[in-house]
């Protein structure tokens, strides 16, 4: 049986579709998901890197920083007059604090607001105002006692920071001159903020990179620390300890608003003591009015009245209007002068110019004065270092007013040789005075310790400077305005000041009652000015409230620098004859 052929069926041929739907959703949803991820690294990378930076430094870089105490001040013989301390900081971590609830703790957060002389409320607030912050300071400066408290009450995210808290030996003693530093060691008022930048010094600091178990894997920055600069200043803290107490004694005495008192080495221009009083505690600043911070001996300006009356005679001499042996006719003891009067205490008819300074007469400065040119005199007191800073650099430092004006009356020509017109710091007069006994040889005052003199320039003189040194040294003998500046054993010498406070319109009724000199004459070493501002009672002379305050300076002074009496190496000056004077 034959059996069939059988031909093989056809594969089915089917035509190339249309891919589906589904497909080409994926196909898309992956393309578009590759693209955003590249377009995403690329801004990352090229466009804005420095957040992923910055993350990463956050996460990894780390900084240490070693802080270095400020340094000293110290006295011309190393006497320490501020330091610096090591102290502590107490601060919170909020984050910590209220992720553990360290409140919670009743016991121990009391004790910790007690000590810190708040209330737990309070504490609380100060921490929890705001959570996210992860620095806030609780007390800065705070004792070792406190520290150690409140490290053993071990409350969650309470921390500690090294810093350093200045102190102050002399209190207030030097406490306008030295100034004082903020809370986080900047110096803002006196020597504090004129020499901040050498005090400060630089810290030690290292940038490193740590891995995740905190180890040091790279050192990336390092940068040693550089110690500060002390610095040692013209002042002799014995000198001015002793200038302190008396010129505090007299403004007390007397009732007075305040007062300042300078003494300066007349060969160098160093300042060896510079007080003034009321003064306040610069160890504990709480509560204390912001106006005894002025150092009132170089910010503080006012009419110098009788002590310029020297410099009126010196002009005369320098311009040649005047011989050494000149007698001024002051009779009948008072002169009309473009319509005001120019009066003495008494007529002391005819005077030399030692019987002027000795009587402190106002006719016989005027006349003299008057008999030259202005601008001669105002030369002068400029040469003198009226009108300009002294040279000593300080922050706050006033040059007073001395008038270049080219039109004076008479009147105000007659004033300007007794003081009114002008105004002057006591650092000024102190320069002024210095000046005189240096033999005419003007020097920049300054207050840090000098090896070497700056160079002076010659402004009077000689023989017209030594002329005058004998003066004023009249004027504290018997006859003299000023017979309570002597001092026991030393030839001294100087002049009074007695002058009416400006206000609105005129003159009140306040004065400023003042006292400069200089000694020992024979050798001339030291220049004082002493200034009494607005003293109350019957007693406002300088000659009967600052001369005894120089007399005790200049005394105590003389002493302890080991200067030889010199009472007996030469006859003095007889008196001239006169009344009593209130200049």
């Amino acid at each position: 049986m034959s059996r069939a052929k059988k031909t093989p069926q056809a594969k089915a041929r089917t035509s190339p579709s249309v891919l589906g739907w589904r497909f080409a959703f994926v196909l898309l949803s992956l393309t578009a998901v590759f693209t955003a991820l590249v377009v995403r690294a690329a801004w990352l990378q090229v466009i804005e890197p420095d957040m992923l930076v910055s993350q990463g430094d956050a996460r990894s870089l780390r900084v240490e920083s070693n802080s270095v105490l400020r340094g000293m001040i110290v006295d011309r013989n190393g006497e320490e007059l501020a330091v610096s301390v090591a102290v502590e900081a107490i601060w919170a971590d909020p984050k910590v604090v209220i992720e553990r609830n360290a409140a919670a703790d009743e016991r121990r957060w009391h004790a910790l607001a007690e000590i810190l002389q708040l209330t737990p409320a309070q504490l609380l607030s100060r921490i929890g105002d705001n959570p996210q912050r992860r620095f806030v300071y609780l007390q800065r400066q705070v004792n070792p006692a406190v520290v150690d408290y409140v490290k053993k009450l071990k409350v969650p995210g309470i921390y500690f920071r090294q810093e350093s808290r200045r102190y102050y030996p002399a209190g207030e003693v030097t406490a306008q001159l030295l100034g004082f530093t903020n809370v986080d060691d900047v110096g803002v008022e006196g020597i504090e903020k004129r020499f901040d930048e050498l005090l400060t010094g630089t810290a030690g600091r290292k940038v490193f990179r740590k891995d995740a178990k905190g180890r040091e894997i790279e050192v990336i920055e390092r940068a040693q620390a550089q110690a500060p600069g002390n610095v040692q200043l013209s002042i002799d803290q014995r000198i001015q300890s002793v200038t302190y107490r008396e010129l505090k004694k007299a403004v007390l005495a007397h009732g007075a608003t305040s007062g300042s008192a300078i003494v300066v080495d007349v060969l160098t221009g160093e300042v060896l003591a510079m007080v003034n009083s009321p003064s306040f505690n610069p160890n504990n600043r709480r509560n204390t009015p912001s106006y005894l911070f002025r150092n009132r001996a170089i910010a503080d300006t006012f009419e110098p009245g009788s002590t310029m009356k020297p410099l009126a005679v010196l002009s005369a001499l320098e311009f040649g209007s005047a011989k050494l042996n000149e007698v001024v006719n002051t009779s009948p003891g008072y002169m009309r002068i473009g319509g005001s009067w120019v009066r003495d205490a008494n007529n002391y008819n005819n005077l030399s110019l030692t019987g002027i300074i000795q009587k402190s007469s106002n006719i016989g400065v005027s006349k003299l004065v008057l008999d030259m040119p202005v601008e001669h005199v105002i030369g002068l007191y400029a040469n003198m270092g009226l009108g300009m800073d002294t040279g000593l650099g300080l922050n706050g430092e006033s040059g007073g007013m001395l008038s270049h004006r080219r039109r004076w009356s008479d009147f105000e020509r007659a004033t300007l040789s007794f003081g009114y017109g002008l105004s002057v710091t006591a650092a000024q007069l102190a320069k002024v005075y210095s000046t005189m006994a240096n033999g005419g040889i003007s020097r920049p005052l300054t207050i840090l310790k000098s090896d070497q003199p700056y160079p002076g320039e010659q402004v009077l003189a000689p023989e017209h400077a030594a002329a005058m040194l004998e003066m004023m040294e009249a004027n504290i003998m018997p006859g003299g305005t000023a017979t309570r500046a002597q001092v026991k054993g030393y030839r001294v010498g100087g002049k009074t000041g007695t002058a009416r406070k400006a206000i609105a319109g005129g003159y009140g009724d306040d004065y400023v009652a003042s006292f400069a000199g200089v000694g020992p004459v024979s050798n001339p070493r030291l220049a004082c000015v002493v200034v009494i501002n607005e003293p109350a009672g019957d007693f406002y002379h300088g000659g009967e409230i600052a001369a005894p305050v120089f007399a005790n300076i200049m005394g105590a002074t003389m002493q302890l620098l080991n200067l030889a009496p010199d009472s007996n190496s030469q006859p003095k000056l007889s008196a001239v004859t006169g009344g009593r004077n209130a200049g």
